[in-house]
């Protein structure tokens, strides 16, 4: 059971790779396409993905030199759910890593989870503490989060807008769209949303290194329910 359960958290984690992590240096600014990458990239996410890189370089550098102990505590946790662990770079979307990251609408902790969501999850909040804040707690909380949101979605691009924008404006812009297509629904979500699934792409990128971009037309066995049509037409 141990070895079957190892297997497929290989399986899904180099999926997962294939299919997101593609073509920046890690901790450069540029972005290196060969002929064939360029076909594949849609134009307007490439230029967005290069200018985020190089507007935060600095910012993207730094949370990587202090990255270490939480990216061990996250991985962990990730691994233990059968989760991808380039999820993790959610939390450096969401609040640079930091555990005391607070938002204007009550949003804590590395994942910026909300009270509501947080007590769902099985968090405890009060005078003394915040479970949000502590890395391990807050991280079983959001893989809790993200592998019900894939259950819900089957597609991680779809699974990262809901987690930014919540269910209900997804479903809404699956139903107008008649699609589960992230790319091409887009539109019909907040434009807050469809910058932080890019800005999400563009912090892999920067942590991951260089990969080519036509691995995301891959679609050899894939572990996930819709995930062969999840990046196409990226």
């Amino acid at each position: 059971m141990l070895k079957f359960a190892l297997l497929k958290y290989i399986f899904t984690t180099c999926t997962f790779l294939l299919m997101v992590v593609p073509a920046v240096d890690a901790g450069t600014t540029d972005m290196y396409l060969n002929r064939n990458d360029h076909a594949l990239l849609n134009s307007h996410v490439k230029k967005f993905v290069k200018s985020y890189i190089r507007q935060n370089s600095k910012n993207l550098h730094s949370i990587k030199q202090r990255s270490g102990s939480p990216f061990i505590i996250i991985d962990s946790v990730l691994n233990r759910y059968g989760l991808p662990v380039q999820l993790k770079y959610l939390a450096v979307v969401e609040s640079e890593l930091k555990t005391k990251a607070v938002s204007k609408v009550g949003a804590a902790g590395p994942w910026q989870l909300m009270p509501a969501t947080a007590r769902i999850l099985g968090l405890k909040m009060n005078a003394r503490c915040d479970e949000r804040k502590d890395y391990y707690k807050s991280s079983r909380a959001a893989a809790r989060h993200l592998s019900a949101l894939h259950e819900e979605f089957g597609d991680w691009l779809l699974v990262l807008a809901a987690y930014n924008g919540g269910e209900v404006p997804v479903n809404s812009a699956i139903r107008q769209s008649g699609t589960r297509n992230f790319w091409k629904l887009q539109y019909l979500l907040p434009e807050e949303t469809r910058d932080y699934v890019k800005k999400f792409i563009a912090t892999c990128y920067y942590f991951e290194g260089t990969r080519s971009l036509s691995l995301l037309q891959g679609t050899v066995g894939l572990p996930y329910p819709g995930a062969k049509k999840a990046f196409r037409n990226f």
